[in-house]
């Protein structure tokens, strides 16, 4: 059975790097200072310490080329652990919680002129260079 995507599909994902502060509800202590991947209704954040999905947290970031910071209630998604190829250390992606309409609105437009991230990899996928061997047969 498929799920329908929580976010919609105009939420696309931009490559970012700003500092940020992401601090856990229950304990205030800082997990992650670091944006990695951003849109308009969350983010990719890390280097991470360890997190739960569906943990609370607090973020705290500048919107790309402005100097408006964004004070969010999150929710981590997923935990990426750094085990799979092409991921370096743990990062975690949350979701934004009822982020208000001035700030989602000044980040969607801040993201407009900021490339897309470029697709991930997925288990089951070709590699690259024999996608690209196959087509040069």
């Amino acid at each position: 059975m498929r799920r329908s995507p929580k976010t919609p599909r105009g939420s696309s994902r931009h490559t970012v790097k700003i500092a940020c502060q992401v601090v856990r509800e229950r304990d205030f202590r800082l997990i992650a200072d670091r944006v990695v991947d951003l849109s308009s209704t969350g983010a990719l954040v890390g280097p991470a310490d360890p997190a739960l999905t569906g943990e609370r947290i607090l973020v705290s970031f500048r919107i790309p080329r402005s100097s408006v910071w964004v004070d969010a209630e999150a929710t981590v998604t997923r935990v990426v652990h750094g085990r799979r190829p092409g991921e370096y250390s743990r990062s975690l992606a949350i979701e934004f919680d009822d982020l208000e309409a001035l700030p989602r609105f000044m980040l969607k437009e801040a993201l407009r002129s900021v490339p897309p991230a470029p697709p991930k990899s997925a288990p089951g996928r070709r590699s690259s260079q024999s996608l690209v061997r196959g087509l040069l047969q």
